[in-house]
């Protein structure tokens, strides 16, 4: 199965093992539940999905890469302890508690849940001292003396061993009592996630043209060469970031991250023909309905060049979709701490009180690893702006009082109670002229998609190219967002064209069946 297939399952697999009955027992007795072994090839987004499942299911996650421990931090260390047996005292070796063991029940204490995922990556790679202890652990989830709470599922990962000399076969005792999923690297489920984690536009579109070079591992004579969707994705970001401070980028670089020197060369010279067009083509002036002679250029390009410009507006409009996501939940956050301050007589004396509370959620929140990189974000945008709120209000309470006379200003206790409405009324105000910015990008994002595709119909008609473009941009799961949020009348009109012209294509493949 691909891995969007294995997070699913993984997930089913924790609902499960979690689930209990009236008099709160777990369904499945804790020595039935077979550990998960998830195999497969490295770099295809194994430790990735676990983050994503244990926030999915409101649960801890602790994890750990077993090759980097030796037996004595796996099981812990001896010591002597005296014991009476038939009325003869003996000295007994005992153990410390694993440092594993007692990372679980730390993260316990830290995120005050009791139930979680316990992830040891790399599990068929342990050294020989430590294979006995992982497959003991496997069996009966203890480590020495030390058994893993309940309420903890073990999920393990490993590589075949085409993929690593280091791995060491599982016997049929060992395999008969852990679930095993085998995963396989798929490019069409990786674009999904690349598009939710805004990888760079050239690897989406380079990668549209040639699938063949997503993934590849090629063993030589004292030399391999390999190629993962982590090292896309590494690359997107070094990319990115490279781009924004104006670092120029070659062929070594590329080869850093992508591990194979003739798909690095590859890319490098794609790299350089997709910021070309971006010259060429002034995606900015297409998004302002400015796009000049631009449509008669394309339309007599070579598919590649079609395919780079394509990939451009998708990034395009997939970045302003994004940004208004991350609007909209900045915006909630806040209105969810503004809320509980208006009409109160001393509204930033409890504004400031929220915003050390909701300071304190988030460090406890990253702390248990409870935060996705854009929900932590989120919050410290949020928290940043209530920040800079009490200034902002007293320059607008200001501005008031100063349109008032000074024989109009209460005194003594009705001036307090005064003065908290004017800051609640400041606030109001704020809130108010934030939401108005906010919808006025909405109205440019809005704008600027229906301009693509009065570009491309003005380009290419329906033609393939615009079934093309539709089809990556429903992909998208930001563009997604705001148009089920907001609504865009052009794509859903050239939406209903696409579902047309497959339910025809069906329909004529029936047909053709038929006769």
């Amino acid at each position: 199965m691909n891995i969007k297939e294995a997070k699913q399952e993984i997930i089913h697999t924790v609902q499960a093992y979690l689930a209990k009955d009236a008099l709160g027992m777990y369904r499945i007795p804790v020595e039935k539940q077979r550990p998960i072994l998830l195999m497969g090839p490295p770099g295809i987004g194994k430790t990735q999905i676990m983050e994503q499942i244990a926030r999915e299911c409101g649960i801890n996650l602790v994890s750990y890469t077993i090759t980097h421990h030796t037996r004595q931090s796996a099981i812990g260390l001896p010591f002597i302890e005296k014991h009476e047996f038939g009325g003869r005292e003996y000295s007994v070796t005992e153990y410390t508690m694993s440092e594993i063991v007692a990372s679980v029940y730390r993260q316990i204490e830290c995120s005050g849940k009791q139930e979680g995922i316990l992830f040891l990556d790399e599990i068929n790679c342990v050294s020989e001292t430590l294979s006995p202890v992982m497959l003991q652990f496997l069996q009966y989830k203890t480590f020495g003396t030390h058994r893993l709470p309940e309420g903890f599922v073990v999920v393990t990962a490993g590589n075949p061993p085409q993929y690593n000399k280091s791995v060491r076969d599982f016997d049929i005792v060992t395999l008969d009592r852990v679930k095993r999923i085998d995963v396989e690297e798929n490019f069409g489920v990786w674009k999904e996630y690349a598009y939710e984690a805004g990888v760079h536009g050239s690897i989406l579109s380079y990668l549209e043209i040639k699938k063949e070079h997503f993934f590849r591992i090629t063993a030589e004579i004292g030399k391999r060469r390999f190629v993962t969707a982590r090292g896309w994705e590494d690359l997107s970001r070094a990319l990115t970031v490279y781009e924004d401070l104006g670092i120029q980028v070659d062929r070594e670089f590329v080869q850093g991250y992508v591990q194979d020197e003739e798909i690095a060369a590859d890319f490098a010279l794609y790299l350089e023909l997709y910021r070309k067009y971006r010259d060429v083509y002034r995606v900015p002036d297409i998004l302002e309905g400015n796009a000049g002679a631009c449509g008669a250029q394309v339309r007599g390009a070579g598919f590649d060049e079609k395919l780079g410009l394509l990939s451009l507006l998708v990034d395009a409009l997939g970045t302003e979709c994004a940004a208004f996501q991350r609007d909209l939940a900045v915006q909630k956050e806040l209105h969810g701490a503004l809320k509980a301050v208006v009409d109160v007589e001393n509204p930033m004396e409890l504004l400031e009180k929220i915003r050390w509370e909701r300071g304190e959620r988030l460090r406890r929140e990253r702390e248990a690893g409870f935060l996705s990189r854009e929900d932590e974000a989120v919050q410290r945008e949020a928290l940043s702006i209530l920040d800079a709120l009490p200034a902002e209000c007293a320059g607008i309470v200001a501005g008031q009082r100063r349109d008032a006379s000074a024989a109009e200003l209460p005194e003594s206790g009705v001036f307090a109670r005064e003065a908290g409405l004017q800051e609640t009324g400041a606030i109001r105000e704020w809130f108010a002229a934030r939401e108005a910015q906010r919808q006025a990008r909405i109205t440019e994002t809005d704008r600027h998609m229906t301009n693509v595709f009065t570009f491309l119909e003005g380009a290419f008609g329906e033609g393939q190219e615009m079934v093309m473009f539709i089809t990556e941009l429903s992909r998208n799961s930001h563009v997604l967002g705001f148009v089920q949020e907001v609504g865009n009348e052009a794509y859903y009109r050239y939406n209903r064209l696409l579902l047309l012209d497959e339910r025809q294509r069906e329909l004529e493949q029936e047909i053709l069946a038929l006769g």
